[in-house]
């Protein structure tokens, strides 16, 4: 789709369809001021007689209207004014993307972000109605036999008022292309069914993005290349599967090689039974998602390749299956990682913090400037927060903070939550160095402890994305987050490294 900036007053655009905000508690203020006589004649009428879409996320789609050069015109409500902040635009902008979803309009004008928003300046204002509407339109539909007619929309233009802010404008467009595009393939490649997204076909997607994008590089290890490394804690995940496990390591170089990189790891078991820990039936088809952290990062890999900003990133994704049969870990077994330490085996579904540790101790070699994982990791995170916010926990108050800060910007939140020594009493073991699961009271914050002995002395942050990665129900699927965060950390690093 297209999203050409537009200037000027509505009142002279010729379009098939103007995206007009509507307020509750003001008359034609604003961009109403500015259209023509009959649609503001209409408008008002509408208001008097409480038909207008004044309420927040609410449309109105007026057909075409003589004495104006706008052939449609969908009414969006907005709430009040002293309300309509970045996130009442987020939902008002949904709105109109779903609306505009059902009409045959082709070519369209977004007007929402016309005027100045508090809370966003025009670059947020330009990428999130890009963002928005991405996600608004996608649909996966790639396994069925009978598709959908395509959407017919082709092109919304972004409307500003401030000439002055066309470039702005147009790197905020750019920028939220590249994010949704990301944002696609993560949710593409988390719908996905685990007998087509394998560990295999992760790798095979790694290989594609270096393909495609010049400055991406893609290598991919084996489980004899993991075994002679000494990854004895990830590779203890992987052995009750037939699928061979891969460690996939995809780098973005934008910047000269002496720059230390940002290393980000991405769960990836790409289906999880719980191994002999069985998993109860209900929702064990969702497991598929138990790659979310993967996709996430392979979404972020492509995005970086696309929008080539100045940075170093590498991305280390282990991928495995965690299945049941007679070669399967025991509860009781132990485990040497990579680094040394052993781990006992208490709970085999607990396998997300095994296949990650192994990954961080093999990040050391890049020598991070910091060291990111991102994994559907514990259910006592979503017992925490729900699925709203991503939960954070880092070893470096800066970096925790940049992180937050992006999840702000993009509407796309994380909430930190603690990690410590004291979190590491339940993880004692009277066999190894210790365990791989504790108390169910702070579990959330266990795993993330557990991950902290693995990071040495690196700046770290440990996002655990187990209740916002997908949803459940009748919009069962993946969100794609936290694509955006992830991105827009990594942008806003690079602008202040150079």
């Amino acid at each position: 789709m297209e999203f050409p900036v537009k200037t000027g007053s509505p009142v002279r655009q010729k379009t098939a369809c103007a995206v007009i905000p509507i307020f509750e508690d003001a008359g034609l203020s604003g961009v109403g001021k500015e259209l023509s006589r009959p649609l503001k004649r209409l408008i008002t009428t509408l208001k008097k007689k409480k038909e207008a879409p004044i309420k927040l996320g609410s449309t109105y789609l007026i057909p075409l209207i003589r004495g104006t050069t706008i052939q449609k015109t969908l009414l969006v409500g907005c709430g009040k004014v002293a309300k309509f902040d970045g996130k009442n635009f987020k939902e008002a902008t949904l709105s109109a993307a779903n609306a505009l979803k059902d009409t045959e309009v082709k070519e369209a004008i977004n007007y929402l972000g016309y005027l100045p928003i508090k809370g966003l300046d025009a670059y947020y204002t330009a990428r999130m109605t890009v963002e928005l509407t991405h996600s608004s339109f996608y649909r996966f539909d790639e396994l069925k036999s009978k598709k959908k007619n395509k959407y017919k929309l082709r092109k919304l233009g972004v409307a500003i008022k401030d000439r002055k802010l066309i470039k702005v404008a147009r790197q905020g467009i750019k920028d939220g292309k590249g994010i949704s595009a990301g944002i696609d393939l993560a949710k593409d490649l988390a719908n996905r069914p685990p007998n087509i997204c394998t560990p295999t076909h992760l790798a095979r997607i790694a290989h594609a993005l270096a393909k495609k994008h010049e400055r991406l590089e893609e290598k991919t290890l084996s489980e004899r290349d993991m075994k002679r490394l000494g990854m004895g804690a990830l590779l203890s995940v992987s052995q009750g599967a037939v699928e061979p496990a891969k460690l996939i390591i995809l780098q973005y170089k934008g910047a000269e090689d002496r720059v230390d990189p940002i290393v980000i790891c991405g769960k990836g078991i790409t289906f999880d039974t719980g191994g002999i820990s069985l998993k109860p039936p209900p929702k064990m088809d969702e497991m598929k998602f138990d790659m979310s952290g993967a996709a996430s990062v392979l979404g972020t890999m492509a995005t970086l390749g696309q929008l080539q900003p100045n940075i170093n990133v590498v991305a280390l994704i282990p991928a495995c299956e965690n299945m049941p049969s007679g070669q399967a870990t025991r509860p009781g077994d132990i485990v040497t990682s990579m680094s040394g330490q052993t781990v006992e085996i208490i709970n085999t579904d607990a396998e997300g913090r095994l296949i990650l540790c192994d990954t961080l101790t093999y990040a050391q070699r890049y020598k991070p400037r910091y060291l990111i994982d991102v994994a559907t990791l514990t259910g006592a995170c979503v017992i925490a927060l729900g699925h709203h916010c991503t939960g954070l926990f880092s070893n470096n108050d800066g970096l925790a903070l940049s992180l937050l800060e992006a999840g702000h910007r993009t509407y796309d939140p994380a909430w930190r939550l603690p990690v410590g020594e004291e979190h590491f009493e339940s993880l004692k073991s009277n066999f190894a160095d210790f365990a791989n699961a504790g108390a169910r009271e702070g579990g959330a914050s266990i795993a993330a402890t557990f991950l902290s002995k693995f990071v040495e002395s690196r700046p770290w942050a440990h996002l655990d994305i187990a209740g916002t990665a997908w949803l459940s129900g009748k919009n069962k699927g993946a969100t794609g987050r936290p694509v955006a965060l992830l991105v827009d950390f990594l942008l806003n690093l690079s602008e202040g490294d150079s």
